[in-house]
């Protein structure tokens, strides 16, 4: 068997593999205490950061569904037009009311909704509806803008109502025309 020839300098310092060995504890130790430490503070904190948002959006849809209500106390003659529209907003409370915290200052996200003061609505019909479309507009794009910063299942969910009121106010739109 052929002997290699050993290196004539002797090492000064650590070798190359005790170095790497030594990175790679260090690696997995901080590694770990992320898991166990400040990581499932982060775990905590997130689900209830989506509950709150969720109870958020269900307090909108609340706040929509009571401005649904009063435009159709105020001109009755719009509920076959309005009432599908209103079903569906009323689910959207519903799910998303589903899993989520209620703020602080209520119970629930459709009894802070409720006694909520009764939303203006114009005399004309045109109006009251053009309103109606503007609010959903508006819905639509502040939902679009809170999903970036929701959990996936969250953020979809909120694309999804975010369409749903997008779709409603252009049929509140053209129905007008």
């Amino acid at each position: 068997m052929p002997s290699y020839p050993t290196p004539s300098h002797a090492h000064s310092g650590p070798r190359r593999r005790s170095l790497l060995t030594g990175a790679a504890r260090a690696a997995g130790a901080v590694l770990l205490s992320g898991c166990s430490g400040s990581g499932s503070t982060d775990a905590d904190e997130r689900p209830s950061a989506a509950a709150r948002l969720r109870a958020l959006a269900a307090e909108d849809s609340g706040e929509l569904l009571g401005r649904y209500d009063a435009v159709l106390a105020a001109h009755p003659a719009l509920a076959g037009r309005l009432d599908p529209l209103r079903a569906e907003v009323k689910r959207h409370e519903t799910v998303l009311a589903e899993g989520s915290t209620p703020p602080p200052s209520s119970g629930s996200p459709s009894a802070s909704a409720s006694p909520a003061p009764k939303p203006s609505v114009p005399k004309d019909e045109k109006d009251a509806v053009r309103e109606l479309a503007e609010a959903e507009r508006d819905l639509a794009k502040r939902r679009g803008s809170a999903l970036l910063d929701a959990p996936a299942e969250l953020a979809r969910l909120l694309a999804s109502v975010a369409a749903a009121g997008a779709a409603h106010a252009y049929l509140l739109t053209e129905d007008a025309k």
